[in-house]
């Protein structure tokens, strides 16, 4: 197949829309995690969850925090996995390779060890779940061996597993801690196993769905691959080097931006490389950073107008005073009135999710 020629404009307005970033917002929360396919879940709230704040992102105020709690806990339209809120009409796209897990033989070597514990998890969840993990007594017969911080944290690291091989899934949360429960008791009875090449292959034309252009080989990152293997059609973007994928059905759609304020963690911005190859736009989380080394802040949101990402926003929510504070913001290119106004909008609307006022904006 010869590739669809576009340019970066073309490319960057395929990426927003894909991500429902565009001016026609979505109508709830089950239509923005199917289509997104993931919404990462971090406990970081300088300014919001993430989770959270990607969904206000996309649905504005009408998204409230409980709408995802009620869908993963009593609903059960989503599920959470690996750090991750998926859709469960895609828990099928999964079993095969639960079924498959752990891959690593010292992973294995030191589930075959604890068999006796394994029974024991899973015995006192089905007769008392969901429980916290500190609620489940450590009856390893061999420790967890690491490094860092999981070390001995036998029950928790058995858990995990556990969520990986899809014997135990989680049910909820109280406050940020995770609740525990057998499978059968959080995912629906029967959902088909998709055979795990052909899991890989659906997975993929999903991802290439939800980014609507991507690579079809990409740098590993952690959690959901950025690639998208042959899923869609070949592309070439105009000052890009190499050759992209491209969602087909996402050529030729009519565009009309709009201005949003990003988590640190928005599927649009996850793919650093990608993001300079579209949107020729640089950001690096700076929570790791000492303060000092900081040139954008703690959490700063990226500002996506129009088709661009046009710069950052370092602010706090100061719960306890009641402000939205806004240290900084930060121009990739010099605002035009028209985006000034557009940003402190969205910043009022922001504070006003949240329940507070803004200050320090100039």
């Amino acid at each position: 197949m010869v590739p669809h020629q576009l340019d970066r404009a073309q490319a960057r307005r395929i990426a927003v829309r894909a991500q429902l970033l565009a001016d026609s917002r979505p109508a709830d929360l089950l239509t923005v995690v199917r289509q997104l396919t993931l919404v990462q879940i971090d406990p970081t709230a300088a300014v919001a969850p993430s989770a959270d704040l990607v969904c206000w992102s996309r649905l504005g105020s009408s998204y409230q925090p409980a709408q995802m709690r009620e869908a993963l806990e009593r609903d059960r339209t989503l599920f959470e996995h690996q750090a991750m809120v998926r859709p469960m009409a895609d828990l099928g796209l999964f079993l095969a390779a639960m079924a498959a897990s752990p891959g690593h033989e010292r992973h294995r070597e030191w589930l075959r060890a604890n068999d006796s514990f394994r029974r024991d998890v899973l015995d006192l969840l089905g007769r008392s779940g969901p429980l916290l993990s500190r609620d489940i007594p450590d009856t390893s017969a061999v420790p967890w061996p690491s490094s860092g911080w999981t070390n001995n944290r036998n029950v928790t690291q058995m858990l995990e597993f556990l969520v990986l091989r899809g014997e135990v899934a989680i049910a909820g949360r109280q406050g940020r801690q995770r609740l525990w429960d057998v499978a059968e008791r959080v995912y629906p009875a029967g959902v088909p196993v998709v055979e795990l090449e052909q899991a890989r292959r659906l997975r993929n034309e999903r991802r290439l769905r939800a980014l609507g252009i991507a690579r079809e080989k990409a740098v590993v990152v952690p959690g959901e691959p950025a690639e998208v293997g042959d899923a869609g059609e070949p592309a070439v973007i105009e000052g890009v080097a190499g050759e992209w994928r491209v969602d087909p059905a996402a050529l030729g759609q009519p565009f009309t931006g709009r201005t949003a304020l990003l988590s640190p963690f928005d599927r649009l911005v996850h793919d650093r490389v990608r993001l300079a190859d579209l949107f020729e736009y640089e950001y690096v989380l700076e929570m790791y950073k000492p303060k000092a080394g900081r040139r954008w802040g703690y959490f700063a949101l990226p500002i996506l107008h129009g088709d661009r990402l046009v710069g950052k926003v370092d602010a706090t929510a100061e719960r306890r005073r009641g402000t939205l504070t806004v240290h900084a913001t930060y121009e990739d290119v010099p605002f035009t009135p028209e985006v000034t106004r557009a940003v402190h909008d969205e910043l009022h609307d922001l504070a006003s999710w949240l329940s507070l006022t803004v200050e320090g904006l100039r």
